[in-house]
């Protein structure tokens, strides 16, 4: 069975139904603060919505890097729970993936936190190299206080 999945710039008015339900599908962590209206005012062109039907299944918050024309940054992207592993979460990544090469964007960075080890394995199957530190946790690289003390993260990078 073919799930229809549209994929649409993701506009202002889509932040609270957003909003409303990111804790829930980060199983109640506290996630909101990172995710500021900002993101779906000024970077609507490079930040996707996947629907299916009238519902929001997922969404991907991403960007130009102002400091250089070759690179881009997804900055959050989240799959409702019921819809995880259904490749919606690929399809809006390939979406990205197609603009920045319409773009002229070559480099791709990301990050995510050493816990999160759902998601190292999806960047991580998606094409994305971990990018070296000096310390690691068994295989994957720690960027150590990389988001302020004890924020510690992995970061990813993959060139088109």
């Amino acid at each position: 069975m073919t799930i229809d999945v549209r994929i649409r710039q993701i506009e202002e008015y889509d932040y609270d139904a957003i909003i409303s339900v990111l804790n829930e599908w980060w199983g109640e962590r506290q996630m909101v603060a990172m995710l500021p209206r900002l993101f779906f005012k000024y970077f609507r062109g490079t930040s996707f919505l996947a629907e299916i039907g009238d519902k929001r299944v997922a969404f991907l918050i991403g960007f130009f890097a102002a400091t250089s024309a070759s690179e881009a940054y997804i900055h959050f992207a989240g799959v409702h729970p019921d819809h995880r592993k259904s490749g919606v979460g690929r399809l809006l990544y390939s979406h990205f993936f197609d603009v920045c090469r319409n773009n002229s964007t070559s480099i791709i960075r990301c990050v995510t936190s050493p816990a999160n080890k759902t998601s190292i394995a999806f960047h991580s199957s998606m094409g994305f190299q971990l990018e070296p530190s000096s310390e690691a946790s068994g295989d994957i690289p720690i960027h150590r206080d990389y988001d302020g003390p004890g924020e510690d993260r992995v970061l990813f990078l993959k060139r088109l």
